[in-house]
């Protein structure tokens, strides 16, 4: 298994940390950037589809949640599962950075921040 080290191309477009994940550092997943076969997620469509590090990176809402392809039923349901606050993730990200946030992330072993 690999070690979860800070990578800022391991931070995910909705505000998850890849790095730190267990099927990523099983060698079972590639990231979320690198997923090709997650065809499924919209957020992650979209960040291709504008060229952005993250949702961080978008003008178009001022509050993430706002935003039906951030905020709807699939990713709800992660995020219930994983118990993870991803408007934190992207506010983080806003606030320190994509640099800082994988830093922080890799540094508490996190996958995501917890609600």
């Amino acid at each position: 298994m690999k070690q979860i080290i800070n990578d800022p191309k391991s931070v995910a477009f909705c505000g998850l940390y890849c790095g730190a994940c267990k099927k990523f550092l099983a060698d079972k997943c590639p990231g979320c950037a690198k997923n090709e076969k997650a065809t499924w997620c919209s957020v992650r469509a979209c960040n291709l589809a504008n060229n952005y590090s993250s949702c961080a990176d978008c003008r178009e809402f001022t509050d993430i949640m706002a935003c039906k392809k951030f905020n709807n039923f699939f990713s709800k349901a992660i995020g219930f599962i994983l118990r993870s606050d991803r408007k934190a993730g992207i506010n983080r990200i806003k606030e320190i950075g994509l640099d800082g946030f994988a830093r922080e992330m890799a540094e508490k072993g996190l996958q995501a921040i917890k609600r």
